[in-house]
């Protein structure tokens, strides 16, 4: 009788121990996690950086909207991490108790217990149940690991979008004086002189001499010097859509500081004479942006910003839309 019981106890038994190996193998894994979750430079906090933010803005005339972003950016990257810890720390709760219960009065699991402590009969009987137990307990563990390696991963792009918005700080902090020169210098001048090659008179000055056709929400409501901006770029280039300019809103449309040169209508994707027309916009704003006053052109969700030139044409956050990704219109805002 004992030959035949022998063979199937010691599997059992096996398996638990595997089972307990496995699990403290895992806690002694996870250990350093919750340590890790603290930031590694106490220095660079999203505060710090809000405050630093907060101070430029009214030097900078208006919203960074380039750090708005990137800040936006931040803040999701630390929501995620903090939902990865969270599911992590539940998973490893969930071990912590296996490798517990395993380690407790004959080193087994309880209900590893109840199945060796039958008779040999039974035991064949609950074949079955074992198997089933140990494949539940391997697919926490593995569980586990999975949510170790996204909390890593989490943890590194929180890391990278905190960085990338305390570069955008630095970089604003490094043009502070050049930007407030050329801020004083566009509150005298009021209005940018016209360009050069202005002989089919396209800076009109901002006198709102375009085509009807061309005047959208807020057409008049635009400040001088983007009233001027706005009639250069219709007479340069034409407008396929209405140009629309000042509206209730929290961003330079609410001051009149800036204009929607549309290319499509209905927040549908432009074609693709259009979309070639908005490009040609875009750069020419950027490209004239000293002589205009311009402060920042939006253009198929990517910011180029004149008080960090060297940054080049940044990528922005999806917002959702065609339209909230300005995808269907260039926005232009003037200082």
């Amino acid at each position: 009788m004992t030959s035949m019981h022998t063979p199937s106890v010691r599997p059992v038994r096996h398996r638990a121990r595997l089972l307990a190996t496995a699990a403290a193998a895992a806690l002694a894994l996870l250990a350093p996690a919750a340590a890790d979750a603290e930031p590694e430079d106490e220095e660079l906090s999203l505060e710090e950086l809000n405050e630093r933010a907060d101070e430029l803005e009214d030097e900078y005339a208006g919203d960074l909207i380039q750090y708005t972003d990137a800040k936006e950016a931040a803040e999701e990257a630390e929501k995620a991490l903090k939902k990865a810890e969270k599911d992590l720390g539940r998973a490893r709760d969930d071990v912590s108790g296996i490798a517990a219960a395993q380690y407790k009065g004959s080193g087994v699991d309880p209900v590893m217990e109840v199945v060796l402590s039958r008779e040999p009969e039974g035991m064949l009987d609950d074949a079955a149940l074992v198997s089933q137990l140990a494949q539940t307990h391997a697919g926490r563990l593995q569980d586990l690991t999975s949510l170790k390696e996204k909390r890593e991963k989490a943890s590194a792009k929180a890391d990278k979008k905190l960085e990338e918005a305390k570069q955008v700080i630095d970089e604003l902090e490094e043009q502070r004086d050049e930007i407030k020169k050329r801020i004083e210098k566009y509150e005298k001048e009021k209005v940018p002189a016209p360009p050069s090659d202005d002989s089919a008179g396209s800076g009109g000055g901002g006198n709102g001499t375009v085509p009807a056709s061309a005047r959208g929400w807020g057409f008049d409501g635009a400040t001088p010097r983007m009233a001027a901006i706005r009639d250069e770029i219709i007479g340069r280039f034409g407008a396929p859509y209405p140009v629309g300019c000042l509206r209730s809103s929290s961003d330079d449309h609410g001051t009149g500081q800036a204009c929607d040169f549309m290319m499509s209508a209905n927040g549908g994707y432009p074609s693709s004479a259009n979309q070639q027309l908005g490009q040609q916009i875009a750069e020419y704003a950027r490209a004239n942006a000293g002589r205009l006053g311009v402060k920042y052109v939006i253009w198929e969700q990517k910011i180029w910003d004149s008080r960090n030139p060297g940054a080049g044409w940044k990528p922005m956050n999806d917002r959702g839309s065609i339209t909230e990704n300005h995808y269907d219109h260039v926005h232009v805002s003037s200082f």
